[in-house]
């Protein structure tokens, strides 16, 4: 929106937060015109700031308003009329609670859908009616200034904003915060979106327009999504391919853009926190409600089958599109290769020719009798098309003096499947730093600043030989990027369904439940998988000494064939090992075999099977567990004679335990999906430096839990 638009459109109301000025123009009937379209409407606020004055400046806020306005024209059916964006200069603390009361409040009716989003810094602020207690408040771009008696910051209060949500006249109300209040001393990793906290004065104005609002009829009950859960967790914002965004808002409108949205939050909460623990972050999204396992029910989407994308230009002659691509795994984005293919629902199909951060450029396969294209329409993945040549990326980190990123750049280059960058500049995957406690130590730590076990070097030791004594680590890194790669939950054609189950008493308890729902189901049977009961924990728990399976059910009319990778916390890979009885038990020198895992057409089957030979117990210590269930509808061969090449003892054969050959194990699954692809003859030019993998053909499954 233009600014002189904006000023328009709120004069009306400034004088209520006294500021106004004989020049403000009045908004006249006009614009409240709309009040009179039929409900229910679609109205959002977006507010979005990156560059604050004499503050470092921020670097996704404003990618963040544009993901959050993509999926609400494109995916909820608003208006880009009903959306106002505030963002930089614009989103001042009077201008923000302006157009809240005059957009929001003034139009909003009851059963109206609202939605409300922030994306910038928050900070802890002390009151001086109760000089004990910090609260929470959200930092505009007018952040302060110094009066004669200190410092007055010119904040708004998570209180007031909680305030004004609840008075608005319908129930369907919805707020994003991708903010986070606590800032740490010193910061390693992904940049975070909080101010060192204040003993400044709140302004007065801001005081007095809560103590208005405190006497107000409050009837909302809104849902607000928080990027944090905990009060000493940070939000974070990360770097990917050509663009900056905050992990939250990402992996929110990801979620949201690639999924039906599931009947309650915490189903939501689930996938979201699985999506940022693989992006380096381990904040925890949370629900700021009183209400107990609140349904979604503010946002319902236009479709209920979700996309990976939207036509957002086509050019001239038709034949041409430009794609925005938000509904793609972060993670797969940055790898996402030419050649890739979507389906439009009239059935044409799309061919990437480029790709730059979150827009591609791509044509229609086959021109003859093609239909117009319109933008708008929702793409879906129909083929994905990765390189063989990624590698590992590891940032170093700006404090390392230049010889020693200079070492630690030679070192990485000893290996083939690593590079290195400069921490910021361009997206990678870990981050090699020196230990702040002992600065004369190196380790290897996530995008979030967490030092990753068994990967520091002695005190004093070199950097080249702290780096070379990675390799191991190195290669369990890469597979498990690799691996993740293939995930796929929302694009797969394969109809399937895993549950996590914690086996005790006369029925398992189900931890987690994970379900492809793009197959040839009704609306009706899509509603009713999604109101299955799910795991309502954030993250699922799993306590010490538990015996687990895995349910797995094969809804397809094809049998399907099984591997389980997985990655603990200490970053150790593991693996399903479908362990043969030998023809010869009694012969000392026998080998173990390995067989594939199949599951029949309608079969259901778990995993371990159930009995005292191979069952599965977790043992300590605490740790948090990663696990990838990928399905193939060709045998995984390639993959189960790299598992094989290793000798394992009598002692080693249980049925989820290490995985002593990680990489060569990951690259012979790509390569096993790939073969399992169809259309290798068609693409054959592709398939030489390509893995080329059909949605018809694969599905990938993603669990995660918390060991305690």
């Amino acid at each position: 929106m233009e600014r002189r638009t904006f000023l328009n459109r709120i004069g009306s109301i400034l004088a209520v937060l006294g500021i106004a000025e004989a020049e403000w123009l009045s908004l006249g009937n006009r614009y409240y015109q709309a009040l009179a379209q039929p409900s229910p409407r679609k109205l959002a606020l977006l507010i979005g700031i990156n560059q604050y004055p004499q503050i470092p400046v921020l670097s996704g806020c404003l990618t963040d308003v544009d993901l959050q306005r993509e999926l609400l024209i494109h995916r909820f059916g608003f208006q880009g009329s009903d959306i106002l964006t505030l963002t930089e200069e614009q989103a001042s603390r009077e201008f923000i609670e302006a157009a809240f009361l005059d957009h929001l409040g003034k139009q909003a009716k009851p059963d109206d859908v609202v939605v409300f989003h922030f994306s910038g810094y928050g900070s802890r602020v002390k009151l001086e009616t109760s000089s004990d207690t910090m609260q929470n408040a959200l930092v505009p771009v007018n952040v302060g200034k110094y009066a004669q008696n200190g410092k007055i910051v010119n904040y708004i209060l998570e209180e007031t904003l909680l305030l004004l949500l609840r008075s608005l006249p319908t129930d369907r109300v919805t707020a994003v915060l991708d903010t986070s209040y606590y800032a740490p001393s010193t910061v390693l990793g992904l940049k975070i979106r909080a101010l060192q906290e204040s003993v400044a004065k709140l302004a007065a104005e801001e005081l007095d327009f809560l103590k208005q609002l405190k006497t107000q009829k409050l009837s909302s009950t809104p849902i607000v999504l928080a990027a944090t859960s905990e009060p000493n967790q940070p939000a974070r914002e990360g770097l990917f391919s050509g663009f900056n965004a905050g992990l939250f808002t990402y992996a929110l409108t990801q979620y949201l853009w690639e999924f039906t949205p599931a009947t309650k939050i915490q189903v939501a909460l689930s996938y979201m926190e699985n999506s940022l623990y693989k992006l380096g972050s381990k904040q925890q999204p949370g629900l700021l409600s009183s209400q107990k396992n609140p349904d979604i029910t503010s946002l319902v989407p236009d479709n209920i089958i979700g996309a990976e994308g939207v036509v957002s230009a086509i050019e001239e002659d038709g034949k041409t599109v430009y794609l925005r691509l938000a509904g793609l795994p972060p993670q797969v984005l940055l790898h996402y290769g030419v050649n890739s293919r979507f389906t439009l629902a009239t059935t044409e199909q799309l061919i990437l020719r480029s790709r730059t951060g979150l827009t591609a450029k791509a044509q229609i396969s086959k021109i003859e009798g093609a239909n117009p294209l319109q933008v708008g329409q929702l793409v879906q993945e129909a083929v994905r098309v990765l390189p063989r040549n990624i590698n590992l990326t590891i940032a170093l980190d700006t404090r390392l003096e230049r010889i020693e990123r200079v070492d630690a750049t030679s070192a990485f280059a000893g290996f083939s499947h690593v590079s290195t960058v400069i921490a910021g500049e361009k997206p990678a995957d870990y981050i090699f730093a020196k230990l702040q406690e002992i600065p004369s130590r190196y380790g290897l730590f996530s995008l979030g600043g967490e030092l990753i076990p068994n990967t520091t070097g002695e005190v004093g030791e070199a950097v080249k030989s702290t780096v070379q004594r990675l390799a191991p680590k190195l290669s369990t890194l890469f597979a498990a990027k690799l691996w993740r790669l293939t995930e796929n939950q929302g694009s797969s054609r394969l109809p399937l369904k895993a549950t996590l189950e914690i086996i005790s008493g006369i029925s398992p308890r189900v931890v987690m439940q994970r379900e492809t729902i793009r197959t040839v189901k009704s609306e009706t049977s899509i509603k009713k998988s999604l109101s299955t009961p799910h795991s309502l924990l954030p993250t699922a728990i799993v306590p010490i000494g538990s015996r687990m399976q895995y349910r797995v059910e094969n809804q397809s009319d094809r049998s399907v064939y099984l591997i389980l990778l997985g990655l603990n916390n200490n970053h150790t890979g593991v693996a399903f090992y479908s362990w043969e009885t030998p023809q010869e038990p009694n012969t000392a020198d026998t080998k173990p075999l390995l067989k594939q895992v199949v599951i029949a057409p309608g079969e259901t089957l778990t995993l371990p099977q159930t009995n005292s030979a191979s069952e599965w117990l977790i043992s300590g210590p605490a740790c948090f567990c990663e696990q990838q269930l990928i399905f193939s509808t060709a045998p995984f061969s390639e993959t189960l004679a790299a598992l094989s090449t290793v000798k394992y003892s009598t002692a080693e054969q249980q049925p989820i335990g290490s995985l002593l050959n990680p990489l060569d194990v990951a690259q012979a699954l790509l390569q096993d999906l790939h073969n399992a692809s169809a259309l290798k003859a068609e693409m054959n030019s592709t398939a030489a430096d390509s893995h080329i993998l059909d949605v018809n053909n694969w599905a990938s499954l993603s669990f995660s839990f918390q060991v305690v």
